[in-house]
This record gives C-alpha cells, sequence and structure tokens, in this order.
C-alpha cells in the first residue's frame, strides 16, 4: 500500500501569486501551503484594508495591493480567489482576458451564479480552477489511486459522518446567508464522492438549522446519493454537537467488493487544527494503516495551485477541477437544497 499516490508535483517554474481575500482560510491554510512548497507571493489584497496589512505582516511583509484593480493590473502571475461566492463573479469580471485563476469554492451562492462564472471564464478566456482541494489531501488521493486501480474491487458502499461543532460563528460572512452547511461545507465530500463514483442519478436531502445558531442557515443535513442499485451512498452531517470530544465523528467510508478503506479528517474534530488525518484500507478482512504524508488541513492545499501552474506551463495535461467539471457538483448542490424544500414523502393514512 506505500505505492498509492499522497501528493502532487510542484511546479518547477511557478508564476508568482496574487491573492485575492486575507481571511481565516488564506492564513491558515493557503498560505502555509504556498510558503512550505516556495511558491512566490507577488501581494494580496482585501476589501478590509486591515486584514490585509494584518496577514501580510504574518507572512513577512507581503505586499499590499491598495485596490482590486492595483492587484488585477500584475503582470505574469496566477490568481488565488478567497472571496465569499457573492463576491467571485465581480472579481472574475476584473481579471485580464486568459488569465489563470484557481477560486475557493463554493462556485457562487446557487447554480444561476455558478452558470454566470462559467460564461465569464469562457467569455475572458480564463484559465479556471475550483479550489476543491479535499480532491488533494493525501488519504483521499490515496484512495482514488486504490479505486482506480480496483483494488477495492467495484463500489458498492461510500459513507460520510460528522459530528463536531463547526465554529460558524468565525465567518461573519456566512451569518444570514441562505444557504450554509451543504453548500459552504459537505460540498467538499459531494464533490469528491463524484470524482470517485461518477455522477448520481438524483439526491434525497433535509438540511436544517439549528435553535442555538439563530444568525445561520443550515448548519446540519442528511443526503442520500442515488447511484441506483450498484452503490448505497448517504451522508449525515452534524455541525452543532455540543457536547465534549468523547462522540465527535470525522469519517468517509468507502467499501467495495473485494476491499474498504477508511478515512478520518482529523480538521473537523477541532477546527483548524484537529488531530492527523488518518487512512486505513482492508483487504482479505485484515485492516492495514497508511501512513500519510500530512492532511486535509494544510497539505491538501498545495495541490490545486500546483496542478494550476502545472497546466499553464504545460507540465499537466489536465486541471483536476476545471470549471467545466466544478459546475456539476455545483448543480449536485442545487438538488439537495431543492429535495430538501420539497419535503419529505408523506405516510399513507391507515
Amino acid at each position: 500500500m506505500t505505492d498509492l499516490r499522497q501528493t502532487w508535483p510542484a511546479p518547477t517554474a511557478p508564476r508568482p501569486i496574487v491573492i485575492v481575500g486575507a481571511g481565516s482560510i488564506v492564513r491558515d491554510a493557503h498560505l502555509p501551503a504556498y510558503m512550505r512548497l516556495r511558491l512566490p507571493i507577488a501581494g494580496v489584497y482585501d476589501v478590509c484594508r486591515d486584514a490585509a496589512e494584518a496577514t501580510a505582516r504574518q507572512f513577512g511583509g507581503l505586499r499590499v495591493f491598495q485596490s482590486i484593480d492595483e492587484a488585477c493590473a500584475s503582470g505574469s502571475v496566477v490568481f488565488d480567489l478567497a472571496v465569499p461566492g457573492r463576491e467571485i463573479a465581480g472579481v472574475l469580471e476584473k481579471l485580464p482576458h486568459g488569465a489563470a485563476v484557481l477560486t475557493q469554492k463554493p462556485m457562487g451562492e446557487d447554480l444561476a451564479a455558478a452558470r454566470r462564472i462559467l460564461d465569464i471564464c469562457r467569455e475572458r478566456r480564463l484559465v479556471a480552477a475550483i479550489n476543491f482541494q479535499l480532491r488533494f489531501s493525501p488519504n483521499m488521493m490515496a484512495l482514488a489511486d486504490a479505486v482506480r486501480c480496483r483494488r477495492l474491487g467495484d463500489l458498492t458502499d461510500i459513507e460520510v459522518r460528522v459530528v463536531d461543532r463547526q465554529p460558524w460563528e468565525q465567518w461573519s460572512f456566512l451569518k444570514r446567508a441562505p444557504r450554509l452547511e451543504v453548500l459552504y461545507h459537505s460540498i467538499h465530500y459531494l464533490d469528491a464522492i463524484r470524482w470517485l463514483a461518477g455522477e448520481p442519478r438524483g439526491v434525497m436531502c433535509r438540511a436544517i438549522a439549528h435553535p442555538s445558531l439563530s444568525d445561520f442557515g443550515d448548519t446540519r443535513s442528511t443526503i442520500v446519493l442515488d447511484y441506483g442499485d450498484d452503490i448505497r451512498c448517504s451522508l449525515v452531517l452534524n455541525h452543532t454537537h455540543q457536547q465534549k470530544d468523547t462522540h465527535r465523528a470525522s469519517m468517509f467510508k468507502v467499501e467495495g467488493t473485494s476491499g474498504a478503506a477508511l478515512l478520518t479528517l482529523g480538521v473537523n474534530l477541532n477546527y483548524p487544527s484537529g488531530p492527523p488525518d488518518a487512512l486505513e484500507i482492508a483487504m482479505n478482512g485484515t485492516w492495514q494503516s497508511i501512513a500519510l504524508r500530512g492532511s486535509w488541513f494544510t497539505e491538501a492545499f498545495e495541490g490545486p495551485m500546483s496542478n494550476l501552474q502545472r497546466f499553464v506551463s504545460g507540465e499537466d495535461a489536465a486541471l483536476v477541477s476545471p470549471v467545466e467539471d466544478a459546475i456539476k457538483t455545483m448543480a449536485l448542490v442545487e438538488a439537495c437544497y431543492a429535495s430538501s424544500e420539497r419535503g419529505s414523502t408523506p405516510i399513507p393514512k391507515i
């Protein structure tokens, strides 16, 4: 099992990176990953200048752009957008024609916005990818490699279970957002499942709020993806667990006709500094722990930028998560919310 792929090669001649957005995800994940790879940073911009300056100081005195126009006027660079979904389209419209850009998920706040973003990318001929970095976490990459090599046989079961206390309060832009848990969190699992198993036929979902978080929308959901009679696929997600960590959970399990794999995503257990990720694979009834080179937070953030940089330089033949594929994940998210709004099947009267 030591031969399973866990890393994406770094670009040999990376372009400088212009970062738009200087919030916690940039400080906790983007910049630590880029610094680890020694990728050059051209500078950072944020509508909140104090946030941009604080981030710049934290990472060694980076350049702070005075305006979005100044940031977008940079030369031969790669843009890294870490802004709320509702702001993505406006920033993309300011990028130079033909620019390379990595955009934080989600691809807008709904499918209509995702379609507009796709249209903008096509009209401006942007080389654009969405930062679905869970695809690049060491344990998910190893799992995908095992699935592609058919070490688990034909997939029969996919199960995701998360029981945690996500600190929604630290992201002020999520307050009063009409869509939250599925759009901003479980979208990662839905995207990874699409990557592993292909497109589901449909979805059943119930996404709900929690009485103790009145400023926030859905923070809990139950999702069933319909893969016909081939694969049972369920996601149970509770981000409002109030108790201590004894019974918290963060697992992604895949079973096949020849084996099974169990991933632990440690960041959910104590965001953002949870325990390391884990991967166990069972074949012939025996579970084996796989040594990992890192975790979703933050090693996974190396992959999307490396892939984009290598694609624009000709080192990679394709983008792993281009906007043309990411919009399919957005369509799945849209279906989840539509299902949740329709409600359940009434129980027949006796």
